[in-house]
């Protein structure tokens, strides 16, 4: 059984640091990519980052491009979301997810129906 847990997320103040972290279990780590995804209420899912497990690519969407990172633990099949230089507008659910037809990561990450696999999120709250 697939699994994702995401963990990490606070209340911190604009220009502030928080490492979120995706937990997965129930496939093969290194065979798929996974996607970071943030969604505010009455908004859509956006996708903010993404890295493929196979080659270590990793990309980024233009409005977090410098300020977030992704890293992968393999042992403990695990992926942070290191976000710097946090803005009020960064304030979101953080989700986690994969798509276990596809092993990279999308163009068209909008069609989040896509992704049979997300986690719980986690809520980042960023003001003064």
């Amino acid at each position: 059984e697939v699994q994702i847990v995401e963990s990490g997320g606070h209340w911190v103040q604009p220009g502030g640091s928080l490492r979120l972290s995706c937990v997965t279990s129930g496939f093969t780590f290194e065979d798929y990519a996974i996607n970071w995804f943030r969604q505010v209420p009455g908004n859509e899912r956006e996708r903010v980052g993404c890295i493929i497990m196979g080659d270590d690519r990793r990309y980024f969407d233009p409005f977090v491009k410098g300020r977030f990172t992704i890293s992968r633990d393999n042992a403990k099949k695990t992926v942070h979301l290191q976000m710097d230089s946090l803005k009020p507008e960064d304030t979101a659910v953080y989700y986690c997810a994969q798509d276990s037809l596809f092993p990279r990561c999308r163009i068209n990450w909008y069609l989040t129906h896509l992704y049979d696999y997300w986690g719980q999120g986690t809520q980042v709250t960023v003001s003064s």
